[in-house]
């Protein structure tokens, strides 16, 4: 049974302060309506572009409690927030975090929130995927690598095919759409791609591929794993037709339409073509900490903003002058004569 918590009361502050409900430009006028927020940095996987094998974890009383997160999440909505996307680490394996997902629902029964998602490694969906679905969760990104029960597990370390299989049949059943997120990884799966995306379409689900990014050191070379994907996408064309798509979500994704499978192909590019130009998210992660952009360092502290007062006009004031310093894009780069990755901290602090 999940333990919900009822969302924060409102304060009471000493003097009447009309809310902050402006909208969050960026220097560029980019509207700033989509959040990431990472709910923990935990993973019950181990995946080998993403983190070492034997991670140090926060401790808990670094992380925003679920009741803080509520109130972040909030505050961004009144800011014009459209769309919210929990992920970690793994989101599922967040203690309780069933309860912070029903309360954010409101936003949704209300009309203020346009969808809430999040992104999982699927192996936790057997479980949750009912009530999430009943949470208001419409369609939700699955990480998957390969289909081959053992490269599945060479790549994730931990992780198990079978299980994260049940958790899409499941997602399914309950009406959730669902789009497959596969990292290309040279040497590794680039071989599997055809057959990942007529099983993705076979299914009625996207299928979006992923350039591997220059973040955190994972006791990997990852010019050793990078496959440019304009590189994926020439091969492709050699065995499908690609049509160009104007659709779009909220994400970097360019699709296509592989005219063979009538489904749709999504390419995230971060190292072979800059997707900055009409960016409108941000990244909180399960510290607090925002991230203006994935690919640079300048962060803003909300936890303290948080934690210092009861009402959200600190926390408002923060967020405002974080947004004045989003940067216009990212300068990820992966090469062989660097000793470090471009950014220092792991995808699974950051948040997917």
């Amino acid at each position: 049974m999940t333990v919900a918590f009822a969302p924060p009361a409102a304060s009471t502050p000493t003097s009447f302060q009309p809310p902050a409900t402006a909208p969050l430009v960026d220097p560029f006028g980019r509207h700033v309506n989509y959040i990431r927020v990472s709910v923990t940095d935990r993973c019950d996987f181990r995946c080998v572009y993403c983190m070492a094998e034997d991670m140090d974890f926060l401790p808990k009383r670094d992380l925003l409690t679920l009741e803080e997160l509520d109130r972040l999440c909030s505050a961004f909505v009144a800011r014009g927030t459209r769309k919210i996307r929990l992920t970690g680490g793994e989101p599922l394996v967040r203690r309780n975090v069933m309860g912070l997902i029903r309360n954010l629902s409101r936003h949704l029964e209300s009309g203020a929130l346009q969808e809430l998602t999040l992104t999982t490694n699927g192996s936790q969906l057997a479980k949750y995927a009912a009530e999430l679905a009943d949470c208001g969760v419409r369609r939700i990104n699955v990480s998957m690598d390969s289909l081959d029960t053992d490269k599945f597990r060479s790549i994730t370390r931990w992780g198990n095919l079978s299980q994260v299989l049940r958790g899409i049949d499941a997602a399914q059943n309950a009406g959730i759409a669902i789009k497959i997120n596969m990292v290309a990884l040279k040497g590794v799966n680039d071989h599997e791609i055809p057959g990942m995306i007529e099983w993705a379409h076979g299914r009625g689900m996207d299928l979006t591929m992923i350039e591997v990014m220059p973040m955190g050191q994972i006791g990997e070379e990852r010019i050793d794993q990078y496959v440019p994907l304009n590189q994926v996408r020439a091969d492709l064309m050699g065995r499908y037709t690609l049509t160009d798509l104007a659709y779009k979500t909220s994400g970097p994704a360019r699709y296509v339409k592989v005219e063979e499978t009538g489904g749709r192909l999504g390419f995230i590019t971060p190292m072979t073509h800059n997707f900055c130009e009409s960016c409108n998210r941000v990244r909180v992660t399960c510290t607090g900490t925002l991230y203006m952009c994935l690919g640079q360092d300048d962060a803003a502290d909300l936890r303290s903003a948080l934690r210092a007062s009861n009402d959200d006009h600190l926390l408002n004031d923060t967020i405002t002058a974080a947004i004045a310093r989003k940067p216009k894009g990212h300068d990820f780069i992966i090469d062989r004569t660097l000793a470090r990755p471009a950014v220092g901290r792991h995808m699974s602090v950051t948040g997917g």
